[in-house]
């Protein structure tokens, strides 16, 4: 049954497999909102490397205006990855039955705002930062600490600089020649991670194929091709408590 399945990917009992199709799942709404939120707004929301860089390079340049900017979105992204850790970590403390379910919800319904009011959020502005590009910036830290903190560390969907990196040490590790092998022990062979590997490179091609998507329906449909990406949110953040309610 479809609903045992997407009951698992947000379930409190993790294993290795809801893992990484959770994480599969959300690096492909991670890419759509990117790629589609970089036509709306003219920036990666996602991509703090970059936008820290960004920051100096203006506050260099004495362009103080941009470099507030960029700095406000960052300190965005990351209140939206404190927000997960705290409601998180609060249904951890007091016991609540679905841990994941209202981050979920929180994410989804931000982008059902953004693909509904996207076009009129863009006439305001915090500074020269406008609504859209906050809105965006927050729900990826939200997505980003939500996947992270699920997998104990193990998934991020937004940052690919770091899923990059690894499967490159990973390759690596994978045509490294252990010459003389009777000279060390067997633990001190060099091998790659393949499940790590595997992992990373779907991820990497998820985020890839959302933003191709997320890119071709704004393109074509403008905010509200975002919406089919909420309610796809919205069954998973579901799927537990329809499961339960099904077979109780």
């Amino acid at each position: 049954m479809p609903i045992h399945y997407l009951a698992k990917l947000t379930s409190p009992k993790r294993t290795p497999q809801s893992n990484m199709h959770l994480g599969i799942t959300l690096a492909f709404v991670a890419g759509a909102i990117n790629a589609g939120g970089f036509l709306a707004v003219g920036q990666y929301t996602s991509h703090m490397t970059g936008m820290l860089s960004s920051a100096a390079d203006d506050l260099a340049l004495g362009r103080l205006m941009p470099a507030f900017a960029a700095l406000f979105l960052l300190v965005t992204f990351a209140w939206g990855a404190a927000c997960t850790a705290l409601m998180v970590n609060y249904a951890r403390r007091n016991h609540l039955r679905y841990l994941y379910t209202p981050v979920l919800l929180l994410e989804a319904t931000l982008l059902l705002v953004f693909g509904l009011v996207g076009t009129r959020l863009q006439e305001h502005a915090v500074v020269t930062v406008s609504f859209t590009a906050v809105l965006l910036s927050y729900l990826m830290g939200l997505q980003n600490a939500l996947i992270t903190k699920i997998s104990s560390a193990e998934i991020r969907t937004t940052h690919v600089t770091g899923l990059v990196t690894d499967i490159g040490i990973e390759l690596g590790k994978l045509i490294y020649w252990n010459k003389n092998k009777d000279e060390f022990h067997p633990e001190q062979e060099i091998g790659a991670n393949m499940q790590k590997l595997r992992l990373h490179l779907r991820l990497v091609i998820a985020f890839f194929a959302g933003g191709v998507l997320g890119a071709t329906g704004f393109k074509h449909l403008g905010f509200i091709s975002t919406l089919p990406l909420a309610i796809v949110l919205i069954i998973l953040s579901l799927a537990p408590s329809i499961k339960k309610q099904l077979y109780t």
